[in-house]
């Protein structure tokens, strides 16, 4: 081997890049029901073996996992939140499949390739069992404990295939971002952070829009991790290499055609209280969560009547959100005609109310974001009412989702109830939607190109690259033999 190709070798190993593990497959063998945009992403997830989908909801993450699985022809186990384990089953028999949902291994069986199970009931069975491993909504992977997660990923650590659907992360987001090239085996957080990124004093704000707003995640004061500058397209590029993040089909170079969102209107309805905390003259603001939580017992009455008073005006289908259990009953016992899920109830009895509300044989549904906030398609339901708004805004966007997402034909109209004492919880969540629009906009715009090419070399009819320019290279790299071949 001359020294030239050694050096290319050399070069090869520390680009971090990830390659494909996968088979290829050709766009044909796709069910025709997907849409160009996830065809193309299905092929490409299927050559990678490893992959993650960041797609924003109701941009058909559920086919193209259900397709995924099929085509690479394993025993496969997807993983999902309660409420939405039923949803894929039925989901799945629209494209001719058949996915079984169980909850022991006792269930699975030899003749049959599609299982789904929930986060709560994965440990009990056996990796060795399965091919391949789907995380829907995998953005549980930053939710849920340390001790937990990392089982998880040990779990599956030797499974062949894996992939992870969730909305686009930001790409500040370290943990979301960390946690799934851990799980998929790419690298360890550790090591993503070593490779692209800086700790570094906190920039407290950003300029966005005119507006000068406090950084997602930021604290009082320390360092924080950040792209280091001579790292952002190595950053990208190595993240395209097995993630496809995509707000709209136009973002990889698609039609919008059938994915153009309604209006979407936020009303609060802030309601006259005036509050004085037990240990002080008057309020000065939340001193912690107690503090927050007592204000909310204190007014549960008159916010649940308001939500009430607005789903009982109309005969429209609603999603009534409450946080606390006090809530959710008197919501429900305000509201004739609705119906209430609740944590204790079984998920049998969970799945057959929240189908019976998706197929609008039930009016009303009185939930929280916890149980049906994540994963669902509600575009059967165009309003929805919050009786609480918590400092979350994952919480808040996620659960909007339900109802505004791609294929909702009808105006979204969202209200929430709020007592004055509740405008910094208030701003804080409209703070925290402009950044996050702003981050998730930097990370599309960054990675397009990545992923272009990226879709490219998994398409069957792949272009042969010309290069325009001819390369030079450096007489000090090689040796004065190779010289003689090379185009000083």
């Amino acid at each position: 081997m001359s020294n030239l190709d050694e050096y290319r070798q050399f070069i090869a190993q520390k680009r971090p890049i990830f390659g494909s593990h996968g088979i290829k497959v050709d766009a044909s063998q796709v069910h025709p029901s997907l849409k160009p945009f996830q065809r193309d992403i299905v092929v490409w997830a299927v050559g990678k073996g490893r992959a993650a989908t960041f797609a924003d909801t109701g941009l058909g993450k559920t086919r193209v996992s259900l397709e995924w699985a099929r085509l690479l022809g394993q025993r496969t186990i997807f993983v999902a939140p309660l409420s939405v384990a039923r949803q894929t089953v039925r989901e799945a028999r629209k494209i001719d499949l058949e996915v079984r949902y169980v909850r022991s291994p006792e269930q699975v069986t030899s003749d049959h390739n599609l299982w789904i199970t929930n986060y709560e009931m994965i440990e009990k069975f056996d990796p060795a069992q399965f091919g391949a491993v789907v995380l829907d909504e995998s953005s549980i992977l930053k939710a849920i404990d340390g001790k937990t997660r990392r089982a998880l990923t040990e779990m599956f650590s030797r499974t062949p295939y894996r992939l992870c659907c969730t909305a686009t992360p930001a790409p500040n987001d370290l943990v979301e971002i960390g946690n799934h090239a851990e799980f998929l085996g790419i690298s360890t957080a550790a090591e993503m952070k070593a490779m692209f990124f800086i700790n570094a004093n906190i920039d407290h704000y950003i300029e966005f829009a005119g507006v000068r707003m406090r950084r997602k995640g930021s604290n009082a004061g320390g360092q924080e991790w950040r792209l280091r500058h001579h790292g952002e397209e190595p950053f990208y590029k190595w993240m395209a290499s097995w993630a496809m993040s995509i707000r709209r089909p136009s973002d990889l170079g698609y039609s919008d055609d059938g994915y153009i969102l309604p209006p979407l209107t936020i009303t609060p309805e802030w309601i006259d209280y005036t509050y004085i905390p037990d240990d002080r003259l008057v309020f000065t603001g939340f001193t912690g969560i107690k503090d927050f939580l007592a204000l909310l017992r204190k007014t549960i009455s008159i916010r649940c009547q308001a939500a009430a008073n607005r789903v009982n005006a109309d005969s429209d289908q609603w999603i009534v959100w409450t946080y606390l259990e006090e809530e959710s009953t008197l919501a429900h016992n305000l509201i004739p005609d609705s119906v209430e899920v609740k944590g204790s109830d079984s998920p049998e009895c969970k799945a057959e109310m929240i189908e019976a509300f998706q197929d609008g044989k039930l009016r009303v549904l009185v939930t929280k974001p916890e149980i049906a906030g994540f994963g669902m398609n509600f575009q059967n339901a165009s309003k929805q009412y919050w009786v609480t708004v918590r400092y979350s805004w994952e919480e808040w966007y996620q659960a909007i989702r339900r109802s505004y997402r791609f294929l909702q034909d009808r105006p979204v109209q969202i209200y929430a109830s709020l007592t004055p004492q509740m405008q910094e919880v208030w701003d804080t969540i409209q703070d925290k939607e402009k950044v996050a629009a702003h981050m998730s906009e930097q990370l599309i715009s960054h990675v397009r190109k990545f992923e272009l090419e990226e879709l490219g070399d998994a398409a069957p009819e792949k272009r042969a690259y010309t290069p325009s320019k001819q390369m030079r290279i450096p007489r000090w790299l090689v040796s004065e033999q190779v010289q003689m071949g090379v185009q000083a």
